[in-house]
């Protein structure tokens, strides 16, 4: 039986993905920053891991819990919506460090376990935000941007360890949690000359019909990792791929 850990399952796409694993018959090392016994079913199958993929000490103690796993799935992020003019530079080194260096993190972490075995998969889920420009969303596009262009070259880096390494971009997935959970670091990051353009683009946001539900991402996760034939990023959600589509 393979193993599989995901990061940020405390909610969105990382639940969705851990549910959908185990219910695959896999088992699965969910890991979020304060474990909650009653977001996934009971299973001797399923262990909860306490990781804040920002902090060096919390990545050690898990890796060393974990101990090994065939599968390593990058999805804790934050998100951002605001105007750069009204974003300091501390709340974008925050975005930076969970979303970008976390995931580096992550993945150097583990790597050494699948290079001795010569065999392991590294997937990592950015957004389709880094294929088509959208306003006020620059830091977290760039956070995500730079996900893509390291996941890219390490793949190269590590295909002579027989180590897959791949992306998953979903698109706009208004049920999840993920908009509640940044609101509370949109506190005044849009100055005065900024509040008409925001309210209209959050207005237009509102009304997009076709979306990415959580279901969709843990659909393409598992293709990533189960599929040695699948492409390097796999979008995941109808706008996500018919923005792909388009920008081909």
């Amino acid at each position: 039986m393979k193993t599989v850990l995901i990061t940020g399952c405390s909610s969105g796409f990382g639940l969705e993905t851990a549910g959908y694993f185990l219910k695959q018959g896999w088992k699965v090392i969910a890991t979020m920053r304060t474990p909650r016994e009653d977001l996934l079913p009971r299973s001797e199958h399923l262990r909860l891991l306490a990781l804040d993929v920002t902090d060096a000490e919390s990545i050690h103690h898990a890796v060393e819990a974990a101990g090994p796993i065939d599968a390593l799935v990058n999805n804790a992020g934050i998100g951002l919506l605001s105007a750069i003019e009204g974003t300091s530079m501390d709340l974008a080194r925050d975005i930076f460090n969970t979303n970008t260096f976390g995931t580096m993190a992550l993945c150097k972490a583990f790597i050494p376990q699948f290079r001795q075995r010569k065999s392991g998969v590294i997937i990592n889920v950015t957004s389709t935000v880094t294929l088509k420009p959208i306003p006020l969303l620059a830091v977290y596009t760039a956070s995500k941007a730079a996900v893509n262009a390291f996941t890219e070259s390490l793949a190269l880096e590590l295909a002579p360890f027989n180590i897959r390494v791949g992306l998953v971009l979903p698109g706009l997935a208004p049920s999840t949690d993920f908009g509640k959970n940044a609101a509370s670091r949109m506190q005044n990051v849009f100055p005065e000359p900024y509040e008409a353009f925001a309210a209209n683009f959050f207005a237009n946001a509102k009304n997009t019909a076709v979306v990415t539900y959580a279901a969709d991402v843990a659909h393409a996760v598992w293709q990533a990792v189960n599929d040695p034939s699948a492409p390097m990023r796999i979008p995941a959600g109808a706008d996500a791929v018919a923005l792909a589509a388009q920008s081909l």
